[in-house]
């Protein structure tokens, strides 16, 4: 079995870790218990490029139970749990190609190592499998039957190479179902980004301005945990329609060069390039605490950061201090994902959801892809409406249902007032 992992003897740490998560997602459970009664992924394989964590495992133990051979490397240089690793590796035997602060090269080497055993099926985080292959692997893509998305910025350039023809074969983009987006992204990332926040700094956020660049669903979940905790929030948006919307949340909304320089913390959750750049640089309190909750390390510059700084000095474990025109700047987890570079991601019980959606996306793909155009597609609703059954069920929650007299005034268009 091939893998490139950093040290197989974190087995016996990485079971006990995956186990506790596995108490928590139990949608997975159910939905793991009907995949090994009828093995809908037998003989499928499932090139995954994922966050390396206790909850990605669990999803890939699923997948197996339903037949499928999985290979896996991660999605992010610095969000890999080397513990989770080698216990994929050593108990579940699931090829894994992930090293935590791998550097770019083997980052991409990784990706072509889970390409070449010819997958049937990609699940991406970001889209940077699906580029590579879509680049670089196209003889393979002529078995490919699907693949599935699980973030926005995947979505992103997804949508952006249909949009100009170069989708070669269909996509599910997980991140689009509403038992995805509406809890994991506002109260996954809301609660993990400050999870990773005080871990890397021991900050007290009470009395603390805020800025949070962006108000998607992302955004929303990080400004309303920070107000929650005593902060006070200033969002910085180029939506009008989110900017009112935050606004009419009781948030502050102004132009970064308003807000940056009130801030003690500037969080960037907008999936767009250089939101702090070297424009910005000068605006700056002295002491700030920059951190990005987008998955891709282009939000904050820190390229000019290292160009402009006197010095550059590793202050705590994760923490970069930068001195730049006489001024410090801190900076989380090198602009990264700072949740997973700092703290170990969303809660496993908000990535039982999400990955409940990429299980039952597979299956969807493997059943009906051949059907499907080369786009983006949303998982069905009837699939999403029965995931946040099975978690009400999993939650011992009962809730109405309607009438037959309910129903048919529901499909009524003649009775009025």
């Amino acid at each position: 079995m091939q893998s490139h992992i950093k040290d197989k003897k974190l087995e016996k740490i990485g079971k006990k870790r995956v186990e506790w998560a596995s108490r928590w997602m139990k949608v997975l459970h159910l939905i793991g218990e009907e995949f090994e009664k009828t093995t809908p992924l037998k003989g499928i394989r499932v090139a995954a490029c994922l966050h390396v964590t206790t909850e990605t495992a669990n999803l890939l133990r699923v997948l197996k139970k339903g037949g499928a051979k999985v290979r896996l490397c991660a999605s992010n240089p610095l969000s890999t749990q080397d513990d989770v690793a080698a216990f994929l590796v050593e108990e579940e035997g699931v090829e894994v190609f992930a090293i935590r602060g791998e550097n770019e090269n083997t980052y991409y080497n990784h990706i072509e190592e889970v390409l070449s055993f010819s997958p049937h099926i990609t699940m991406d985080d970001g889209a940077d499998l699906i580029t590579t292959l879509h680049t670089k692997k196209k003889t393979l893509i002529p078995k490919i039957i699907g693949g599935t998305e699980e973030t926005t910025t995947g979505v992103i350039r997804l949508k952006n190479m249909s949009k100009n023809n170069l989708l070669y074969y269909p996509v599910i983009a997980v991140n689009e179902s509403l038992t995805k987006h509406l809890f994991d992204n506002r109260y996954g990332t809301g609660q993990s980004t400050v999870d990773g926040l005080l871990r890397a700094t021991n900050l007290l956020i009470a009395g603390k301005v805020f800025v949070v660049c962006g108000y998607g669903w992302c955004g929303r979940g990080i400004a309303t945990r920070v107000k929650g905790m005593g902060a006070e929030v200033i969002v910085v948006e180029v939506n009008p329609i989110r900017a009112l919307e935050a606004k009419m949340d009781g948030f502050i909304v102004m132009e970064s060069k308003k807000a940056f320089p009130l801030a003690d913390v500037i969080i960037t959750a907008t999936g767009n390039v250089n939101v702090i750049d070297e424009k910005h640089f000068s605006l700056l309190k002295d002491g700030v605490i920059l951190g990005n909750a987008g998955h891709f390390d282009v939000e904050i510059n820190v390229k000019k950061m290292k160009e402009k700084t006197k010095k550059e000095e590793e202050v705590r474990k994760g923490v970069k201090k930068y001195i730049i025109e006489g001024k410090t700047i801190f900076l989380i987890s090198e602009g990264r994902l700072l949740n997973l570079a700092s703290a170990e991601g969303h809660p496993a019980e908000v990535m039982d959801l999400s990955f409940a959606n990429q299980a039952m996306a597979v299956k969807y793909l493997v059943e009906n892809g051949k059907k499907l155009e080369n786009k983006v597609y949303t998982l069905p609703e009837e699939i999403d409406v029965e995931i946040a059954k099975k978690k009400l069920k999993t939650m011992k929650i009962t809730i109405d249902t309607l009438t037959e007299e309910q129903k048919k005034y529901g499909e009524e268009w003649k009775l009025g007032t």
